[in-house]
C-alpha cells in the first residue's frame, strides 16, 4: 500500500504538527540568540530526521549575527514596547517621545489584539504597539515620560537589549538621542 504525498500533507497529524514545529523553530531561534554561547541553532535542536538536520543545520546560527562591539561610535541601546489603546494615542505619543530625543524611532503597530487579566477579568482589547529604539540609559526617562502621558493607569513599559546589528544603525540611535 504505497501512500502518496498529496494524502501525507493533507492528514491531520501533518497539519497539526507543522505550525508545532514552527513555533519551536522560532523559539529556538530566538533562543539562541539570547544565549549565544550555543552552538546549536533552529534545526538542530527540532526533532527531524537526523539526516535532514545534519543538510538543514550545517551553520550556526551565531556565525550570521553581527555582535554589537565595544565603540565610542555607539551607545548601549535598547528596544522598548509600549502599548496604546489606539492610533491617535499612538500617534501622540511616538510624535512627543521623538520630539524629547528620548528616542532616536518609533513604529507605531496597528492591529495588536491584547488578552490580559486587570482587576481579576479576562479583558481583550485591540491596541497599538509602539516599538521605540533608544539608548539604554533614557529608559527611566522614558519610562517617567510614558507614564505621564498615557491614559492606562499601569501602561506597559518593557525593554529588550539590543545585542547587535547595522552598526550605522547602532551610531544613528547614539546620534539621534540625547545624551
Amino acid at each position: 500500500m504505497a501512500l502518496n504525498l498529496s494524502s501525507l500533507l493533507s492528514s491531520s497529524i501533518v497539519r497539526r504538527q507543522v505550525p508545532l514545529i514552527g513555533a519551536f523553530c522560532v523559539l529556538g531561534f530566538g533562543l539562541s540568540n539570547l544565549y549565544p554561547f550555543s552552538k546549536w541553532g533552529c534545526v538542530q535542536s527540532l526533532p527531524f530526521p537526523p539526516i535532514l538536520r545534519s543538510k538543514l543545520g550545517t551553520r550556526s546560527v551565531q556565525s550570521t549575527n553581527i555582535r554589537m562591539e565595544a565603540s565610542n561610535k555607539t551607545v548601549p541601546s535598547i528596544v522598548v514596547y509600549v502599548t496604546v489603546p489606539n492610533k491617535e494615542a499612538g500617534k501622540k505619543l511616538a510624535e512627543s517621545i521623538i520630539k524629547e530625543k528620548l528616542a532616536a524611532c518609533v513604529n507605531r503597530v496597528p492591529g495588536v489584539e491584547s488578552v490580559y487579566e486587570w482587576k481579576g477579568e479576562i479583558q481583550t482589547d485591540s491596541e497599538e504597539l509602539l516599538i521605540i529604539k533608544t539608548r539604554e540609559s533614557l529608559l527611566e526617562a522614558l519610562t517617567e515620560h510614558v507614564k505621564a502621558n498615557h491614559e492606562y493607569e499601569v501602561p506597559e513599559v518593557i525593554s529588550l537589549p539590543i545585542t547587535g546589528g547595522n552598526l550605522q544603525y547602532l551610531e544613528w540611535i547614539k546620534n539621534t538621542t540625547r545624551d
